[in-house]
């Protein structure tokens, strides 16, 4: 099997769509289903379900996806440290992103950058559905995550920052013209839900089941991705709510951003794995407890 078709099985396996596999890696669709017509016959069996809407992997895709991903992870690994090694640097710390504002972060990497000029940085995007798979299989070493996270396998270690947060809502809305609008708002109109399941007390800390008055907000369209909450906002007409920086790095036509007045502001903090802290998690942190929180 070739490095491209194992990199098209793995984000088929991700993705679980062929148009979006093909537009992660900059393919066709009909690229991706050659190379995974290639792989199943290779292995002589089914690695997928596919129908008109959907997309499953199979019991041995599955099994493939398990093996294929370590593999391939460390084949990155092993390419990054010659990397690394050839710039003359030891190690590397990856930093996987939830929120999308790296650059407000820029004051904590280059401190860290400064103070360990023998370790490399690297900062990543961090998908928010499975957000802690990344830390589990060694994708990542430290994740910045909104908080609280309360999972028995992870450490919550200093914030990051906090911030506000705001309603997305269509231009031309019943609520466009307003300067901020209410929590209750949501329990009016309603909000997305990710597309898999997300731990209970993590996905309330962000987007509240419930309104300050004690309301149910209702959950109907499944998002992936955070680009499908800008489409179903812009395009369908939807509502949701995101962190404030979304406002600076997501300004966009069709879409207003308001204040939300009565929500609490969100924190972010870095979370690692507990039986994964090394040298360098702890450096970042103590580099984030010494410059403090900071306040977007």
């Amino acid at each position: 099997m070739e490095l491209r078709d194992i990199e098209i099985f793995l984000a088929l396996a991700e993705e679980l769509h062929f148009g979006k596999t093909a537009e992660r890696l900059h393919v066709t669709p009909a690229r991706v289903s050659q190379a995974i017509k290639k792989q199943e016959r290779g292995v002589g069996g089914k690695l997928f379900e596919r129908t008109s809407r959907n997309v499953q992997l199979t019991a041995l895709g599955e099994r493939l996806y398990q093996d294929l991903r370590v593999v391939y992870q460390g084949l990155h690994d092993s390419m990054e440290r010659a990397r690394l090694a050839a710039q003359g640097k030891t190690d590397v710390l990856r930093v996987g992103m939830l929120p999308s504002n790296a650059h407000d972060l820029l004051p904590f990497w280059q401190e860290f950058r400064s103070r360990h000029p023998a370790w490399g940085l690297r900062i990543r995007h961090n998908p928010f559905i499975q957000p802690f798979e990344p830390l589990r299989n060694g994708e990542i070493d430290v994740l910045v995550s909104w908080l609280p996270v309360e999972e028995p396998d992870l450490t919550v270690g200093p914030v990051v920052f906090t911030e506000h947060r705001v309603m997305l809502v269509p231009v031309g809305h019943a609520l466009a013209d307003r300067e901020s609008v209410s929590l209750e708002a949501l329990g009016d109109h309603g909000v997305m839900r990710p597309s898999i399941v997300q731990p209970d007390y993590w996905e309330d800390a962000f987007t509240p089941f419930q309104t300050p008055s004690g309301r149910l907000i209702e959950r109907s369209l499944a998002v992936s991705q955070l680009d499908d909450v800008f489409t179903l906002v812009g395009a369908d007409g939807a509502v949701h709510n995101l962190a404030a920086h979304a406002a600076r790095y997501h300004a966009r036509p069709d879409i207003v951003y308001l204040p939300i007045h009565d929500a609490p502001l969100l924190r972010w903090g870095l979370v690692w794995r507990g039986d994964a802290e090394t040298e360098l998690v702890r450096a970042l942190a103590q580099v984030i407890r010494d410059l403090g929180t900071a306040c977007l």
